[in-house]
C-alpha cells in the first residue's frame, strides 16, 4: 500500500504549532498512524474495528 496516495489528517483538537501531534489516513484494509514530525517513518498499521475500539476508548477517557 502506497502511503503517497492516502489523504493524511490530523485531529481538530491538535494545536496549531505542530507539536506532538499524529497524522491518520483511512484505507478500506486499515487505518495508517504517522508521526506528523517524521512521515518518513513508516506508519502504524491497525485495523479499522481495532482503530474504533480505540477512538471510543479514547473518547470515554475524562482528563
Amino acid at each position: 500500500m502506497s502511503t503517497t496516495e492516502l489523504t493524511w489528517f490530523k485531529s481538530s483538537y491538535s494545536g496549531g504549532d505542530g507539536d506532538n501531534c499524529v497524522e491518520v489516513a483511512l484505507h478500506p484494509e486499515a487505518v495508517l498512524v504517522r508521526d506528523s514530525k517524521d512521515t518518513r517513518i513508516a506508519p502504524l498499521h491497525v485495523s479499522p474495528r481495532a482503530w474504533a475500539a480505540f477512538a471510543a476508548h479514547a473518547g470515554d477517557i475524562r482528563l
